[in-house]
């Protein structure tokens, strides 16, 4: 690790009042979750149909049965616990130092870390409801039911998580634009980039200090102020909160 890059890390994290850290799968692989396009990633395991085609809208709608089976053995992690980004990036919103998580993960770790400002936008995996008269249910009624969760009025019951096909929370944006909009520093923590509109967000960051730390290159790089390409928890353990 070089430690440089971390001391000017902590100078910048000194200097910065209104902080938002933008997150993606790399930040939750070191609580045991893999990613998505990685070797030994979600989208290179062998299965039935490919990954993107199983959890899309249409597929969804068409082959339930086929969707949960994926879902519960490839997309729930009951195991997984917040690592030290998680940890850290909610100790910086709990000191004042941080306005919150923008998250490309539906694993709801940061919220478990003690974030409370978190803006999931492919929503998440504890949170889900009946298609046709919306009531809730909580991720252990999707663990323990068998085939095709129902409700009682007969309904599917659907993960709150979006599918291929399906639009972003138009709520979710509106409030991460916000948070990105007043940052002074934005950290990139732990995701490539390249899946959209979530990762378009990103251009709305007028702030002083870009920040990138991910083990591979990112399309943000050459405008960042510092890159560090390393895991994101063995990063941010190297780091005080300082007020």
């Amino acid at each position: 690790m070089n430690m440089d890059k971390i001391a000017e890390l902590q100078k910048i994290f000194d200097d910065s009042k209104r902080i938002v850290f933008f997150t993606g799968a790399g930040v939750s692989t070191e609580s045991g979750i893999p990613d998505f396009r990685s070797q030994g990633g979600l989208y290179n395991t062998q299965y039935k149909y490919p990954p993107e085609e199983i959890i899309s809208h249409s597929f969804f709608m068409h082959n339930p049965e086929e969707f949960y089976r994926f879902y519960r053995d490839k997309m729930i992690f009951l195991d997984a616990k917040p690592n030290a980004a998680h940890l850290k990036m909610a100790e910086f919103e709990k000191a004042g130092k941080s306005l919150g998580v923008v998250t490309q993960n539906i694993d709801g770790l940061h919220d478990l870390a003690g974030s409370k400002n978190v803006y999931e936008l492919h929503g998440t995996i504890h949170r889900n409801y009946c298609m046709r008269c919306h009531r809730s249910y909580p991720l252990s009624y999707i663990v323990e039911s068998k085939g095709v969760p129902k409700c009682e009025c007969g309904g599917t019951v659907k993960p709150d998580v979006v599918l291929y096909e399906e639009g972003l929370d138009n709520s979710t944006i509106e409030g991460a634009v916000r948070a990105i909009e007043k940052a002074d520093c934005l950290v990139i923590a732990g995701t490539s980039l390249v899946v959209y509109p979530a990762a378009g967000l990103v251009n709305y960051f007028n702030g002083k200090y870009l920040v990138v730390i991910n083990k591979t290159r990112t399309p943000r790089d050459a405008m960042a102020d510092l890159c560090i390409y390393d895991s994101v928890g063995e990063v941010l353990s190297q780091i005080e909160v300082r007020v």
